[in-house]
């Protein structure tokens, strides 16, 4: 049975309600309060997708890996004044929790705007990139890059109500009758709710909006640790951060924005294959990684990591050859693809600690790699390569274990190729 559009209406308009109970949003509301519940309301598809998002997940209440650095070097995130090392503000809560640092807060589970980490508003509030480069050679990182507004900003504002507006042809959508604060005061019963909107296409559809937090960081001895900004500018492309992390679906942007905790994304950035030819009494084998993307692989957090198995087999499945019994990082260096942070001594060491940099042998952008491996060809029936994706290094991963989920630092497969004989 058809609903009529007023009774659908009167269905939208009471679920919101009870929402808004536990999630303001009226005219009085400083809009970084607001939290993704309200906008959930007529934005659940969006919703939905932002909510299983890692952007839905960054703060120190949410991400065990950022929690647990957190715990480290700062504190408590449900405390109040907790401080840097130096004594001040934590910068990661730039980033990671930039409604909270809107108000120099460190209790993040004081509303629900600042526990959801990097929610709607946090982005869509940002009105103009000043660039990282502060004064004094400091940087401005995350919300300090922007000039933020008390106004949502879009890729692209509501057409204006004029009186030569073409009429729709079509049947009315029922949602189309729903209010729309986005064009000013809306009564919902219990409040009045005002969230008004103007377009800004110059920062929502450009890497503007993703560089304030994803361009670069060093760690308090200036050791630069992400450069996900420096790898974009060298590969020399004007394909757009969104048009990776955000493609477009039935019209629609993906708030996924899936990254390196996205098996989907992780397998589609490299294209992978190994090749294998009989030469005497070895196996002549060409492993090919290209990068696909336009900043290096791994990117962002210095701790991810690629490595690469190679195995061969006899008829029976056995193996009879490997490059490396676990991990290759020692016993075939080439096969580990990561960033090296070294203390004073020259020994690997975490980020907050790293003094200077190592060799880097991550894929940068666009890079093509070639590895080549001679495996004894006796008995052997089936050859596979196979590429991991880690979100630490091995040593870290160890030294967490009791502090992180299961599974979350397990290699995830994101590439595999086979030769048969």
């Amino acid at each position: 049975m058809r609903v009529p559009a007023n009774k659908l209406l009167l269905l939208a308009t009471s679920t919101a309600i009870l929402l808004l109970s536990s999630f303001t949003a009226n005219a009085e509301t400083p809009i970084h309060h607001v939290s993704s519940e309200v906008c959930k309301n007529c934005h659940m598809e969006i919703y939905e997708q932002w909510k299983g998002s890692m952007h839905a997940q960054s703060s120190a209440l949410e991400d065990p890996i950022h929690a647990t650095f957190y715990h480290m070097v700062i504190g408590d995130p449900t405390k109040e004044g907790e401080k840097s090392p130096k004594g001040t503000y934590p910068v990661c809560l730039q980033c990671h929790a930039p409604n909270a640092a809107r108000d120099k807060t460190t209790k993040l589970d004081a509303k629900p705007a600042y526990a959801e980490g990097v929610n709607c508003v946090a982005c869509h509030t940002l009105a103009e990139y000043k660039g990282l480069d502060g004064e004094d050679g400091k940087l401005n990182l995350g919300l300090k890059a922007y000039v933020t507004s008390d106004k949502l900003q879009g890729p692209q504002g509501l057409r204006t109500k004029t009186k030569d507006a073409a009429k729709p042809s079509g049947p009315i959508d029922p949602a189309a009758l729903k209010p729309n604060p986005h064009r000013g005061e809306v009564d919902f019963g219990v409040q009045t709710i005002s969230l008004p909107l103007e377009a800004n296409p110059t920062l929502m559809k450009t890497n503007q909006a993703c560089l304030g937090c994803h361009d670069k960081r060093s760690n308090m001895k200036k050791v630069p640790l992400c450069r996900t900004g420096d790898e974009y500018k060298e590969s020399a492309t004007e394909v757009t951060c969104t048009s990776c992390h955000m493609p477009i679906a039935n019209g629609v942007a993906s708030h996924e924005m899936g990254g390196g905790h996205d098996p989907a994304m992780l397998k589609r950035s490299v294209v992978f294959s190994v090749d294998s030819k009989k030469e005497g009494d070895k196996l002549a084998t060409v492993v090919r990684m290209k990068n696909k993307q336009a900043h290096g692989m791994p990117t962002g957090a210095p701790f991810r990591n690629l490595h690469l198995k190679v195995t061969a087999y006899d008829a029976d499945g056995n193996v009879v050859w490997e490059n490396a019994k676990g991990h290759p990082g020692k016993v075939d260096p080439k096969a580990y693809l990561m960033l090296e942070l070294l203390d004073d001594s020259g020994k690997r060491t975490s980020p907050p600690k790293a003094t200077q940099l190592g060799e880097d042998t991550r894929l940068k952008a666009y890079e093509e790699r070639i590895l080549n491996y001679e495996i004894p060809a006796e008995n052997v029936a089936l050859v596979r390569g196979e590429l991991f994706y880690n979100l630490l290094w091995p040593e870290l991963s160890k030294k967490f274990a009791e502090k992180l989920p299961e599974g979350l630092t397990d290699p995830v497969s994101i590439a595999m190729s086979e030769v048969k004989f």
